[in-house]
């Protein structure tokens, strides 16, 4: 059996759709339906169900998928390896959420880029969680950090870890409302403070006022800005309150910049899923990356 047909096959088995696998291939759509069906017709059975939205695998199909996908992926680590060996600098393209990729990931990676005697190159892209694991499952990124746990079988997630947050405002409002510390029952004193926020929708402030105080924020973002540093900065220089991760305002508290309004026994957490095309671990040096993330993580949590 052709191994192109094989790997093809495994490609959108993965993907879910010809199209989205001709991407990750660099084929034409016909060229990979025309392969499936020259599979289909050598193995007597249909291999999917075509529908209007991609394609579902039929009993055959996933008995042949997770008997080949191993097979290939190790093929394609043993090519890779070879590779690594004549050549000195692999680029890895690695997407996530703005903060959290240039204040963990990166200064973790850019390490390993220094140390790894095959040679990193690292090119980094920030976006939603949306967004990077759309250009993960097109194969523009090679790694992807989201806050969104992906679907599917083209895409492995695996959580990386949890960031807790935390309410805090600059010292001038923490007096003025007479708080910290603040109760449960007295969240009402922070209705007149102004909220800093990343988006009009209140994202970080409406999740923990529901988490915490089973309630709902009193008025709307004064400022709004879509990156949390900028956020935390406009909490330091006093502009109102904000829900920020502790890693990112950790240095701020430390130096009594602002202040933590309330410290609940259960903080809201969000968790970092590492995401990876399925089979690509099998390149070493994605491997490399994810297993430093993976170990820097330890020391995050």
């Amino acid at each position: 059996m052709d191994l192109a047909l094989l790997r093809t096959f495994v490609t959108v088995h993965r993907a879910g759709s010809f199209t989205r696998a001709a991407a990750l291939l660099g084929l034409s759509q016909p060229a990979v339906t025309s392969q499936i069906r020259t599979l289909e017709r050598q193995l007597g059975r249909p291999l999917f169900l075509r529908q209007a939205r991609g394609v579902t695998p039929t009993t055959i199909g996933d008995e042949l998928a997770h008997k080949a996908a191993p097979h290939l992926d190790a093929l394609v680590e043993i090519t890779e390896s070879g590779l690594d060996e004549k050549s000195r600098l692999r680029t890895l393209h690695l997407a996530g959420p703005p903060e959290f990729t240039a204040e963990r990931a990166l200064p973790a990676l850019t390490g390993l880029a220094a140390e790894d005697g095959q040679g990193l190159a690292l090119r980094a892209s920030f976006g939603t969680a949306e967004e990077v694991l759309e250009g993960l499952s097109a194969g523009h990124h090679d790694l992807a950090i989201s806050t969104a746990r992906p679907r599917g079988a083209l895409l492995t997630a695996a959580p990386l870890c949890d960031e807790e947050h935390v309410l805090v405002a600059a010292p001038r409002w923490a007096a003025g409302t007479g708080v910290p510390p603040l109760r449960r029952e007295d969240v009402s004193a922070l209705d007149g403070v102004p909220v800093i926020e990343v988006h009009e929708s209140l994202p970080f402030v409406s999740r923990y006022w529901l988490s915490v105080f089973d309630a709902r924020p009193a008025g709307p973002g004064t400022v709004i800005v879509p990156d949390l540093r900028a956020v935390l900065a406009c909490a330091v220089a006093g502009a109102g309150l904000a829900v920020l991760p502790r890693y990112l305002c950790a240095e701020a508290l430390r130096r009594g910049d602002v202040l933590a309004l309330h410290e609940p026994a259960v903080p809201p957490l969000r968790t970092y899923f590492l995401v990876v095309r399925t089979g690509t671990l099998a390149l070493p040096h994605v491997a490399r990356a994810h297993e430093r993330l993976f170990q820097a993580a330890a020391d995050w949590c």
